[in-house]
């Protein structure tokens, strides 16, 4: 009996056309991922837009006002400083006395109102985190994240400066140093 024998090499493994669009979708997969990496360094709001209105429930038992929430639309016609923070935060720990000075120093006024947003935390130690430095401005929890996914943060602390008529003017990331950093950007600000 005569064996055939075939000495073509048996091809295993995917074909080539299944190759290319395996490659096709990776290079896509890529290209999306990167667009959206980009999108999120870029932020949702930037210096010189408008910032949306969003409400912030403060911590229970706290008040501003007479009100249990406050709404950024609110305080349209004033500077509002927004300050993303967290008791797990080392960095906010070395910027909470300026932050406390600086409302102590603008608050009387009423032209400047600070708004602190807790950043992925507990009541109680968020809690005991204001006690520890004695802030008095407004905060609250940043609920399902939702402000914090709209400014985009990168991490704490951030802080954003507001002008009167709802302007993002400019945005701090990282700890401030000195009362003298906050005053430098709240006062050109008040000055316009």
């Amino acid at each position: 009996m005569t064996e055939l024998q075939n000495d073509a090499p048996v091809r295993k493994g995917v074909p080539l056309w299944a190759q290319i669009i395996i490659w096709a979708l990776l290079v896509g997969l890529l290209v999306i991922v990167a667009m959206g990496l980009n999108r999120a360094q870029q932020g949702t709001v930037q210096p010189g837009h408008v910032i949306d209105n969003f409400t912030l429930p403060l911590f229970s038992g706290y008040q501003f006002e007479g009100r249990s929430e406050i709404h950024l639309d609110d305080f349209r016609g004033k500077i509002v400083v927004i300050n993303f923070w967290a008791s797990w935060c080392k960095p906010c720990e070395q910027e909470a006395a300026e932050m406390q000075t600086a409302w102590e120093e603008y608050g009387p006024t009423g032209e400047v109102i600070f708004i602190g947003v807790d950043y992925v935390d507990t009541e109680p130690d968020a809690r005991v985190y204001l006690k520890k430095f004695g802030i008095t401005y407004p905060n609250g929890p940043d609920l399902a994240t939702h402000i914090s996914q709209y400014f985009r943060i990168k991490g704490v602390p951030e802080t954003y400066f507001v002008d009167r008529d709802g302007v993002l003017h400019y945005v701090q990331v990282g700890p401030f140093s000195s009362i003298d950093q906050i005053r430098n950007i709240i006062d050109p600000i008040l000055a316009e």
